[in-house]
């Protein structure tokens, strides 16, 4: 999950400056790593870890093998098999770095390997040939998630290299499935937990920044929350009949109905210590504009609706006041001249910290009244999550990391519409924080999910200094 965040924080940062980087912090990756950066970047880009190609196994299998040839204890790295929610076979790796004398609890790494899709007769050139070109290396997954998995590995490859003791355990958690269910970061938080266990967990597939083409920057997002993602079915049921005699009941009308209910249906604000954070720099800058009276109404009175409807009313606010559900998906009747007997859609909802999914089935079945069938689409449950305490700790040694290869950046805390792994973290009471460094040209280069999908060389080099440095303050103190 990476969603595209560049024109959002060009709106929404632009205050103070960030504070000074240490001395002698290392601006530019030199081309030792810069080899092995790309050639490990180039595997992981050109191993197509679609759900049901089978290729997961091979590019967790790789990145163990550099782990082990780096020095790291081979019993200390694990793979561990399941399978996702489409039954493909899959793993994820998990690997501990461990101190000699642990002064904390350690720190989980994340990052994911899989990829969604990718139709060669879609892109310019091939999704899963690695390509680089006037200053960006191509393909499928090279921003999600394969820019965070390489910068993650590569910078612990480093920094075992230079000697580096860290003062805690560090754990890398790279799992198989997080594009499809999740059902890896689940057992990771769960099932697996005496090897996932950690203080705090840092999320590669978070966070991150964005530029103009003119070089001005458009700040950096600290991931502290983010909503869980339900599908529901709506389903009506009809004895159905011949189409040349209408019945006054219809199920195709019926269902129609009841998804214009959900259409308008409003879900009351809601406000965590993340969105509150976020809409107050929001207002600052906004000043007396419509939309800034509106933001200074919603946060004297999170219960304000119509305040919260007007935020969301801004194309770049959707779905940051309350849970939000729309319609994805339709399938009914059986016959072109047969009355329906069974017409269904899916609902995807997108819901806050905190709230359960059986909360908003509640709220949905209100909504659409009797002679609507509303319950949870089989194959996937997701878990309430709160969002994570903000921490100065981290904050700061963000900040710090990113001051030497960026220049000062604004940076503010940021929940996600979109999940990632890090939910089910959250939902088992360790908190995550999405702290990537990776950025991109706004709005060029956000193609997430998207066609001929791109990084900027630089930010990939840039990503390997930034997770050594963040790791350097958070473990070497």
């Amino acid at each position: 999950m990476r969603k595209a965040i560049g024109a959002a924080l060009g709106l929404l940062l632009g205050g103070t400056a960030m504070a000074a980087s240490p001395v002698g912090t290392p601006t530019r990756l030199d081309t030792t790593w810069q080899a092995k950066t790309r050639a490990i970047y180039q595997k992981a880009v050109e191993t197509p870890t679609v759900t049901g190609r089978h290729q997961v196994p091979i590019l967790a299998t790789y990145l163990a093998d550099q782990l082990k040839a780096a020095g790291f204890a081979a019993d200390d790295i694990r793979l561990m098999p399941y399978k996702d929610v489409n039954g493909d076979d899959t793993v994820t790796l998990i690997a501990r770095w461990r101190a000699e004398k642990p002064v904390a609890k350690p720190i989980l790494l994340m990052a994911h390997m899989d990829v969604v899709e990718a139709k060669r007769e879609d892109w310019k050139e091939d999704p899963f040939a690695f390509i680089e070109k006037d200053g960006y290396f191509y393909g499928r997954g090279s921003l999600d998630n394969k820019s965070g998995l390489v910068g993650l590995t590569t910078a612990l490859l480093k920094l075992k290299a230079a000697g580096f003791k860290p003062k805690r355990d560090l754990i890398l958690f790279f799992t198989g499935d997080e594009e499809t269910g999740g059902i890896g970061a689940r057992l990771g938080a769960t099932d697996w937990r005496q090897w996932t266990d950690a203080e705090y967990a840092l999320n590669s597939d978070g966070g991150g920044g964005a530029f103009k083409a003119d070089g001005t920057p458009l700040g950096y997002g600290l991931q502290t929350a983010e909503k869980i993602s339900q599908n529901y079915w709506l389903t009506v049921r009809n004895k159905g009949g011949h189409s040349s005699r209408p019945r006054p009941d219809n199920a195709i009308y019926e269902l129609a109905s009841a998804l214009k209910a959900v259409e308008t249906h409003r879900f009351t604000p809601m406000m965590n210590e993340t969105s509150r954070a976020y809409f107050t720099l929001r207002a600052k800058q906004e000043g007396n504009s419509p939309l800034g009276r509106s933001i200074a109404a919603w946060l004297a009175n999170p219960n304000e609706g119509a305040a919260a409807d007007a935020i969301e009313a801004n194309e770049l606010e959707v779905g940051l006041t309350r849970t939000r559900c729309v319609a994805t998906r339709l399938e009914g009747g059986h016959a072109d001249n047969a009355l329906p007997q069974m017409a269904r859609a899916t609902v995807n909802c997108r819901i806050m910290p905190g709230v359960t999914p059986d909360q908003v089935l509640a709220e949905l079945k209100q909504a659409v009244g009797d002679g609507v069938e509303v319950g949870l689409k089989p194959g996937f449950i997701a878990a309430a999550a709160d969002a994570s305490p903000l921490r100065a700790d981290i904050s700061s040694a963000y900040e710090a990391a990113l001051v030497p290869l960026l220049g000062k950046q604004e940076l503010s805390p940021v929940m996600s519409t979109g999940a990632s792994d890090g939910r089910f973290f959250r939902a088992n009471g360790i908190p995550v924080y999405g702290v990537d460094s990776t950025w991109v040209i706004s709005p060029e280069d956000e193609r997430a999910h998207g066609l001929d999908e791109r990084t900027p060389v630089k930010a990939v080099y840039d990503n390997v200094l930034f997770w050594e440095a963040m790791l350097k303050r958070l473990a070497g103190r």
